[in-house]
């Protein structure tokens, strides 16, 4: 739809720059045909091995990389970090027969900064749901871009836009973590363990939206980003501290108290947000839980998932923080938090984790038993 412009002229908003990477001139090409019949995309540059696109990425400014994992030469996993820094904001969407091989390619693709994930189909099956989903996470991966990229040499990243409204910050010792996520989320929690030191020992819980069959790759790998055990939440687990529960990609977290400790109890019951799992589930479960003693983080995603649960996390005394527009690739999720005002912080994952220490600081003279 026409954007507005300052003079109440209706613009065309820019078409999303594309680069494909991908060896095979089969796959560039049907790429090409595809996407050719949308307007909102524009593909300014194609790569056939990740030193090629590295190259054209020093004069070349795109909005998304298309990137084939399985390449000669250096693969996809190795370019993606580099593709990432030199891109200058650009997103990385991984589209390859990798993805098939199951979820741990995409887990560890996720974890190195990829926005999102698409297994390329056999030969014959592009033109019809291939498309329909190729297109569908460009549109949404593309929302995220800054509007005013222009050549490497003088681009300049869009300031965050905050609200009128920021909440005093919470005193006091963490006795929970909770962290919702989405789109982009694997890196910014990767970002935000790296930051966050060994003495934060709060159990933590975190609903990413992934598959469930994601889900124990997904455990696996935040268990060596945090450096901590993390296993997918069971009903009647208890919550220990040093500890990371993940949602299930089948439901969402609540949480009970039995015999004074506080237990994960499972439910696949409607969320607000459509999401299973729910970030909102969550968030209230620990609220009611935790009170002023719990801390929610919400990072980077498409929606408003964890808008409803953050507001029982605010009126029960405890503390949210957002992540930023700038480090989000869709900052759908943290900016329904923050335009609402209830985020006591807006800033990258590796900042908030900062706020968590300092939290957990102030505390340590005055702990009491982490259970209510």
């Amino acid at each position: 739809m026409p954007a507005q412009s300052l003079y109440g002229r209706k613009t065309e908003p820019k078409p999303i720059r594309l680069m494909i990477v991908d060896d095979s001139i089969v796959a560039r090409s049907v790429f090409q045909t595809i996407l050719g019949e949308y307007p909102e995309f524009e593909i300014v540059a194609t790569a056939s091995t990740a030193d090629q696109a590295l190259d054209k990425l020093r004069t070349c400014v795109v909005d998304i990389v298309l990137l084939d994992l399985a390449m000669p030469g250096m693969d996809g996993f190795t370019a993606l970090p580099e593709i990432i820094a030199r891109g200058r904001g650009a997103r990385v969407l991984i589209v390859s027969t990798s993805a098939a091989d199951g979820a741990e390619a995409c887990v560890r693709a996720l974890t190195l900064g990829a926005a999102d994930t698409l297994e390329k189909p056999h030969a014959g099956t592009y033109r019809d749901r291939f498309a329909a989903a190729l297109v569908e996470k460009l549109r949404r991966v593309g929302e995220s871009r800054s509007p005013d990229r222009e050549e490497p040499r003088v681009a300049a990243q869009a300031a965050p836009v905050l609200p009128d409204v920021v909440r005093p910050q919470v005193s006091g010792p963490v006795d929970c973590l909770a962290i919702g996520s989405s789109t982009g989320g694997l890196h910014a929690l990767a970002e935000l363990f790296d930051a966050l030191p060994s003495a934060c020992d709060m159990p933590v819980l975190i609903t990413q939206h992934l598959p469930a069959s994601f889900m124990p790759y997904f455990a696996k790998q935040m268990t060596e980003i945090a450096g901590r055990p993390a296993t997918v939440a069971k009903d009647g687990v208890s919550l220990l501290r040093g500890q990371i529960l993940v949602a299930p990609g089948d439901a969402h977290i609540g949480l009970r108290s039995i015999g004074g400790l506080p237990r994960v109890i499972l439910n696949r019951d409607p969320a607000p947000s459509g999401c299973l799992p729910s970030v909102d589930p969550m968030f209230q479960a620990v609220a009611q839980q935790f009170g002023e003693r719990a801390f929610a983080v919400v990072l980077t995603g498409m929606g408003r998932d964890g808008s409803i649960g953050a507001r029982d996390i605010v009126a029960a005394g405890g503390e949210i923080a957002a992540q930023d527009r700038a480090t989000s690739v869709i900052w759908g999720m943290p900016g329904s938090v923050a335009a609402a005002g209830l985020a006591s912080s807006i800033a990258r994952p590796s900042v908030i984790a900062t706020r968590i220490a300092d939290r957990m600081r102030v505390g340590n003279a005055t702990r009491r038993p982490a259970w209510r």
